[in-house]
């Protein structure tokens, strides 16, 4: 799914919130809806079906808990990722947030480009149809729901993230992946790594699959070669 084509609704009563978490969103690309409150929360998310909803707790007239419980009740959002925005040492928010159906949480005062990071994280687990189908390709089968590959008919049981770099790599033979963007994609902001982290997890990709499947672009990043 292309970024143009994502939706966030961004709800919170703070017009500095809105204006400067939406202006770094829009200009990653995203479709950024926003609302002041829970109510507009409710009606707005019906109306434009996001993907993503970004939550804040404290609001007036209905606030994120609330609300929450309430898009839940929306079949049509049943995919819906909801993330709440909390101050930090709110601990019983993100206890009643989780109650309430959210996916996640995000600790204010946050970084925009921490923020932007969190959100592409958040967005990986909202996959097309065709992200979680058998890929194949020549004597390799990648298997994205069961999180396994077949290589010359033999089953390979790879670590979590040697088989996600794995995934994004082969999503698109030939193209080089920029280390920015592998980190991003693979780790998010789950963990603070560096490009020797990307360069050991290719290293035990090619001891269990081989060399030829990865090019080295120096300076650049790694691509698939089938």
């Amino acid at each position: 799914m292309k970024k143009k084509d994502i939706k966030i609704l961004l709800v919170d009563d703070e017009p500095d919130i809105l204006e400067i978490v939406g202006y770094n969103l829009t200009a990653e690309g995203y479709q950024v809806i926003t609302a002041e409150n829970g109510v507009q929360a409710v009606k707005k998310a019906k109306k434009t079906q996001p993907h993503l909803i970004i939550l804040d707790v404290m609001m007036p007239e209905m606030d994120g808990i609330e609300a929450c419980e309430q898009i839940r009740k929306i079949d049509s959002l049943d995919n819906t990722i909801i993330t709440f925005l909390t101050a930090r040492g709110e601990d019983y928010s993100q206890v009643a947030g989780f109650d309430a159906g959210a996916d996640d949480y995000i600790t204010k005062p946050i970084k925009p480009k921490v923020l932007v990071s969190k959100v592409k994280a958040l967005l990986r687990r909202f996959k097309d149809e065709e992200d979680t189908s058998n890929v194949v390709l020549g004597n390799l089968v990648i298997n994205r729901d069961e999180y396994k590959i077949v290589l010359k008919g033999e089953e390979i049981v790879l670590p979590r993230k040697e088989f996600e770099l794995l995934s994004l790599l082969a999503s698109k033979p030939g193209k080089v992946f920029k280390r920015e963007d592998i980190l991003d994609n693979v780790w998010g902001n789950e963990v603070v790594v560096g490009g020797r982290t990307i360069d050991v997890h290719i290293r035990k990709l090619r001891e269990k699959l081989g060399d030829d499947y990865f090019k080295t672009v120096k300076g650049v990043g790694y691509k698939f070669v089938e």
